[in-house]
């Protein structure tokens, strides 16, 4: 176990303190819960440039890092979908968690044909994930109709949007080898 791979388990067992503090009846717990989730979305980048930086990339690290990233995003939009029960929240939410889906069945398929490569995180891919993880930030902080919220449902949207663009990229990328 290295650094890298440490900071990945941490996402994981942030999920529960976020649920918890989420549903806290106290006034803080927004707040509370949208700083777990901050500090989650720090590591997710952290580990992946300390794995960089200091060579130490593991199978395991490889494994976790994107199933840490999908347990928290969609434990966090699952939470909002609690919250705001709208669907101006719903219809991005169920994108990003569908796409998210999607994408890792793609992967893990082109990957048993060698041509894993093929599906590699695309800089749309990296700017979905930063306007999702600013977007659910936000809307984990303040409760909805806040005008800080309804900037994090329009983020939400461009991430909604961009993932859309992101996983077209990706099954793109595949095409060739899914009609074969």
């Amino acid at each position: 176990m290295n650094l890298p791979n440490i900071l990945t388990v941490s996402r994981i067992i942030l999920i529960p303190a976020l649920v918890l503090l989420f549903f806290m009846p106290f006034h803080w717990a927004y707040m509370a819960s949208a700083i777990v989730f901050a500090i989650a979305a720090i590591t997710d980048w952290l580990d992946g440039f300390l794995a960089r930086r200091w060579d130490q990339s593991t199978p395991l690290g490889a494994f976790l890092d994107p199933v840490a990233d999908k347990l928290i995003v969609s434990v966090a939009l699952a939470l909002l979908i609690h919250d705001y029960g709208s669907l101006f929240l719903t219809i991005p939410a169920i994108v990003i968690i569908g796409r998210e889906i999607v994408i890792s069945a793609l992967r893990e398929w082109m990957a048993e044909m060698g041509k894993r490569a093929s599906v590699a995180v695309s800089y749309v891919g990296k700017l979905k994930t930063g306007f999702q993880m600013v977007a659910i930030v936000l809307l984990l902080a303040y409760p909805p109709g806040e005008p800080v919220a309804r900037a994090g449902l329009v983020i939400l949207g461009v991430a909604a949007a961009l993932t859309l663009w992101s996983m077209t990229v990706y099954l793109k990328a595949a095409w060739e080898e899914m009609t074969d």
